[in-house]
């Protein structure tokens, strides 16, 4: 059971000192790789990260990688401005003396421009590369979480599609058994519709043997089966082998849906035609799970 889905999901979580985050992986289906990374800014390195990741655990699908991150707020260091604060004392103090305004408030005075000095630490490198050595662990573990989905995904297809090519070969095999009878069929439709229209003259007989077998020949669907079979064997190779397969499965689909259209139209038995029509369902029922597949 080496087959993997598309579509799942990893979440990592982390902190270190003052900084914590959440690591989010997810995908969906697509034809091709695409992946896609958001982080906090300042930590440019984690998107190369993320993509190297991606890329050596998955082959197909849309790729969402996203970290988000928080630093506590550390303590700040606050001072009082004296010089800035005196400053604003000299512009006013003629008016005060004059009795046009009141003396200033300390909360006022405070609330000016440049009186409050708040000056942040600056941001120590080495504890930086610590903490998005860290981040970069966590999205590593996301994404072997998504691996870990996605191959869930790929087991629960495992019996969905093995199911599936058991119909089609069992189809098939149905159909064999009524391809048998074609020939008989057609020869004595061929006759009746003869007789009905010129009676039974002498060498009649002759010609209805000749263009039943003709039409007989154009009727036959062994090339079809035999290809059938053929495909089945493959399908069944692929879901037991190892690394991605879905490309090379929906190609499979087409070419059993090709054989399928082939042996309708070849069908000249109601019965066929039924089994035809219904080994058509499946296999577009297996095209459909097959997009699930990396």
């Amino acid at each position: 059971m080496s087959i993997s889905g598309m579509t799942g999901f990893g979440r990592a979580d982390g902190a270190l000192g003052d900084w914590t985050w959440s690591a989010e992986a997810r995908s969906v289906n697509g034809r091709n790789l695409d992946v896609r990374f958001r982080g906090p800014p300042g930590f440019e390195a984690l998107e190369r990260i993320a993509r190297e990741g991606a890329q050596a655990r998955f082959q197909r699908g849309q790729v969402t990688i996203g970290l988000q991150a928080k630093r506590v707020e550390s303590q700040a260091q606050v001072r009082v401005n004296l010089e800035q604060a005196e400053r604003y004392l000299a512009a006013v103090a003629g008016l005060v003396a004059d009795g046009r305004a009141a003396p200033p408030r300390v909360d006022g005075l405070l609330a000016l421009r440049g009186v409050i000095e708040v000056t942040e630490a600056d941001p120590d490198p080495e504890a930086l590369a610590r903490v998005e050595a860290a981040m970069g662990a966590s999205l590593t573990e996301a994404l072997d979480a998504l691996q870990l989905a996605r191959e869930a995904e790929g087991a629960a297809l495992m019996g969905v599609l093995a199911g599936q090519t058991d119909r089609i070969a069992d189809l098939t095999a149905a159909a064999a058994s009524l391809a048998g009878e074609q020939p008989a069929v057609l020869k004595a439709r061929f006759a009746r519709r003869m007789r009905e229209l010129i009676g039974d003259p002498a060498g009649l007989e002759e010609r209805i043997v000749q263009e039943a077998a003709a039409m007989a020949v154009k009727a036959d669907v062994r090339e079809e089966l035999d290809r059938l079979a053929g495909h089945v064997d493959s399908a069944r190779a692929l879901l037991n082998g190892d690394g991605p397969v879905g490309r090379r499965l929906d190609f499979l689909t087409q070419e059993f849906m090709r054989e399928a259209n082939t042996l309708c139209s070849k069908s000249a038995l109601s019965p066929l035609t039924a089994v035809g029509l219904e080994l058509k369902a499946t296999i577009e029922q297996l095209r459909e799970q097959v997009q699930n597949v990396e």
